[in-house]
């Protein structure tokens, strides 16, 4: 039995200088210190053993795990610290390369616009409502006093998805949600992505983008309408902006006007960009139509409102002085990396 233990212990030995890596080891460890390994063999046969002789044998058997164990322990210990080395050496930092420069990002300028025009009505008490950019005919146009044979509605200038389905022309849709809810009173400013089956040009695409907003409750007037605009403009191009409305006609709001402001880059003397009138048109606006607010489920004896609609890439453009509409969807970086 002493022989048979020392050729374990001189061949296990033996086979862990040998070994070059951790699974090498393991390996041994199993094949010897395992169920089924070497040594533990020898103590299932322990029961052949002469009874007097068990005290010794088992004894050299746990001295033999004893020296193996150890210099398994050993042997890993210097194969990590040599791995780790190797290791260290492969991925060393060079401190003196110069280090990667990562592209950062920014808004877009559309994007600028839009948030520092949401301020300004947040600011006055308005709420940011949005709505869904397929909508029915029945909010895109009925609702908003747009019958069916008006011009609006023809399908060269409206991308129809079934007879009572589009691609919304302008954000009212949402006005005419809100005001469907009965909630007063009403205060909303509703951004969003709208559609309309334009050529592109330097001011038109089939795509872009509106900031409508609307007033619904008891007393409004237009001067209500008035002096909020002129806090807008004053707000978003400058406190010496003034503004001049315009009559005009739109279907959902009765008086309707066009509104002006003085040239926020000559003051009114008349310049490239006011084409020398000293005025920019920048919006439409109006009084809520009677109809619209009762089709809404809204007494117009009772409440009266006004609403707004502005071009939101038309507003960028005059604040960033940009003479191409293209330029802000074209993602030219030398053109983006400007704001």
């Amino acid at each position: 039995m002493n022989e048979k233990l020392a050729a374990i212990r001189e061949q296990t030995m033996a086979k862990i200088k040998e070994a070059k890596d951790i699974d090498a080891l393991n390996d041994i460890k199993v094949s010897v210190l395992g169920k089924k390994g070497e040594l533990t063999q020898v103590l299932k046969s322990m029961k052949d053993v002469a009874p007097e002789d068990r005290p010794k044998v088992g004894q050299m058997v746990n001295e033999a795990r004893a020296i193996i164990e150890d210099a398994l322990e050993k042997s890993t210990k210097e194969i990590n610290r040599l791995l780790r080395s190797e290791k260290m050496k492969r991925e060393v930092i060079d401190v003196t390369l110069p280090g990667v420069k990562h592209m950062k990002g920014h808004r877009h300028p559309n994007e600028i616009a839009l948030e520092d025009l949401e301020r300004v009505f947040v600011g006055m008490g308005y709420e940011i409502v949005e709505g869904p950019e397929i909508e029915y005919d029945k909010y895109n146009f009925e609702l908003l006093n747009i019958p069916a044979n008006h011009p609006a509605k023809d399908e060269q200038d409206t991308f129809y998805i079934t007879k009572d389905i589009l691609l919304r022309t302008q954000t009212s849709p949402v006005q005419a949600r809100v005001m469907e809810t009965g909630r007063m009173p009403i205060r909303i400013v509703s951004p969003g992505r709208v559609f309309r089956s334009d050529e592109v040009d330097a001011t038109h695409s089939p795509s872009f983008h509106q900031v409508e907003g609307l007033v619904v409750d008891k007393g409004i007037t237009f001067a209500d309408l008035k002096g909020t605009l002129l806090q807008f403009a004053q707000e978003f191009f400058g406190k010496n902006t003034k503004i001049k409305l315009r009559p005009h006609h739109f279907p959902f709001t009765e008086p309707s006007a066009e509104v002006d402001i003085s040239c926020f880059k000559c003051g009114g003397k008349g310049c490239r960009m006011c084409k020398g009138s000293g005025w920019i048109e920048i919006l439409g606006c109006g009084m809520v139509h009677p109809k619209v607010l009762k089709d809404c489920g809204i007494d117009p004896e009772v409440y009266s409102g006004f609403a707004f609609g502005i071009g939101l890439e038309r507003v960028t453009l005059l604040k960033y002085e940009i003479d191409d509409m293209r330029l802000l969807y074209e993602n030219d970086l030398r053109f983006l990396e400007q704001f």
